[in-house]
């Protein structure tokens, strides 16, 4: 709080024994000392009056100020805003306003009022709804968590599979619980320990810093291991999530992100670093701890789906892409028909999709709820996402040719919300014929044959 000074009220005590300062007296403002105007601030009657003496006009509804019938009367009222300004009279070198005009715009001036104050309610009104749906949300998670905390998760092999647990995991998993069920759910077949993660974190600061000293880009190339995409890293570590701007260089996740994807390199040779791998692995870090995102990571990527895309098996893909091309036509036969008028092939979008488990398609948020189903489920449910999104989308995506269809399938909305895609998803029906999922896929020998023939036929698989 501003305190008074003894020696401020003198020297104010003594300017006001002095009498007003003279026109050299020194005025504050802004920014320095400016001399004082003369007179102080005039009103703008003042100013007409200076300007009609100068130019030698009158105005034609000026009076003196002797006389009170022409002077205009004082408001009885401040306007607020310039919508306010409609009830203010004309100046006085203007005709004055008729009595049927100052009503008429009183009138409208109530109606704008009484426009804004509804505007206003129903803003108000909103923000109470989402406030209470906010609460409402965050008292299902604070609910979930508990369930999560003191019933699954200390009984993890006897409850997962039951009802009850299957049921939240569909309405999506508590963000603090989230990394301890993934880790549960993925497993580790591999039977890696973080004592064996940091051996391959060492060897991999080992091949950075021998590259940095000694090897050229041609040199990296040439070595016979797959250890040589270690470089590689550098450059896919910026593009991952780069609206987040923690991955990035200089960011607190970014040595953490360069620190899994390496081992992993060492650790899996014949595989090395393939584009796609650090969404997944970011998207890991954000719900686990250093050496069990790299366990999770690991074992995840050892599942047959993501092996078969990740070491670029041919056959094996083509037999995932005839599967969901099957229940695509059994889905959306529409739509399937559609995309086969342009020849537009599942792999013009699904290896964008499947490489990167979907984090770098749709929004965070929604990408962490399609992985808790897919943990659940495994990859029977990214094939139900993708076309989950195609039923979202189907009615815009028909209207659309080969160039926007497949612009639009790889950079969807970012407004997407988890409950429209769900919806869509479960409404997504995972038979074919009477058979399932496994089933298709395990017969799909001769699909694969068809789709392998519409791949030759000229369609380039995108670049990632």
């Amino acid at each position: 709080k501003w305190g008074l000074n003894p020696g401020l009220l003198v020297r104010g005590r003594r300017q006001a024994e002095a009498g007003p300062p003279s026109q050299s007296a020194p005025g504050w403002k802004l920014f320095g000392k400016v001399p004082l105007r003369e007179g102080g601030q005039k009103d703008s009657r003042t100013i007409q009056q200076e300007y009609e003496a100068r130019t030698g006009k009158l105005s034609p509804t000026a009076v003196p100020d002797g006389c009170p019938h022409g002077r205009r009367k004082n408001l009885e009222f401040q306007p607020l805003s310039t919508t306010a300004l409609i009830l203010e009279d004309r100046p006085a070198n203007l005709p004055a306003k008729s009595s049927e005009e100052a009503q008429r715009h009183r009138q409208e001036y109530d109606e704008m009022v009484a426009e804004a104050k509804k505007r206003e309610l129903k803003d108000a009104r909103r923000k109470v709804k989402q406030m209470k749906e906010r609460f409402r949300q965050e008292d299902i998670i604070a609910n979930t968590m508990v369930v999560w905390n003191t019933e699954i998760l200390p009984n993890w092999e006897s409850m997962r599979n039951t009802r009850r647990a299957r049921d939240l995991w569909w309405q999506g998993l508590p963000p603090n619980v989230r990394g301890r069920v993934w880790s549960l759910a993925v497993g580790n077949e591999l039977n890696i320990t973080p004592e064996l993660y940091e051996i391959f974190l060492s060897r991999a600061k080992e091949r950075w810093k021998s590259f940095s000293e000694t090897g050229s880009e041609a040199e990296m190339a040439s070595l016979a291991d797959r250890e040589s995409s270690l470089d590689l890293i550098k450059l896919d570590i910026a593009r991952t999530f780069p609206s987040l701007f923690i991955f990035q260089k200089g960011g607190p996740y970014h040595d953490l992100l360069h620190s899994v994807l390496g081992a992993y390199t060492c650790y899996r040779p014949d595989v090395g670093y393939v584009q796609g791998m650090s969404f997944i692995a970011a998207v890991l870090i954000l719900n686990l701890e250093e050496a069990d995102a790299f366990i999770a990571f690991a074992n995840l990527l050892n599942k047959p789906c993501q092996m078969a895309f990740f070491r670029v098996d041919h056959e094996l893909m083509l037999k995932y892409f005839a599967a969901f091309e099957a229940f695509f036509e059994e889905n959306l036969p529409k739509l399937c028909e559609h995309f086969r008028g342009y020849s537009l092939t599942p792999d013009l979008y699904l290896i964008d999709w499947i490489f990167t488990l979907y984090s770098k398609s749709l929004p965070l948020d929604v990408a962490c709820r399609v992985w808790d189903v897919f943990c659940r489920d495994g990859e029977e449910f990214l094939f139900r996402t993708g076309l989950g999104i195609l039923r979202l989308y189907e009615d815009v995506l028909l209207q659309m040719d080969f160039i926007h269809i497949a612009q639009f399938l790889t950079r969807l909305p970012e407004d997407m919300a988890s409950e429209n895609l769900f919806s869509c998803i479960s409404s997504t029906q995972m038979v074919s014929g009477n058979r399932k999922w496994t089933q298709v896929r395990r017969a799909g020998c001769d699909d694969a044959e068809e789709v392998k023939r519409g791949l030759a036929r000229g369609q380039r698989r995108p670049a990632f």
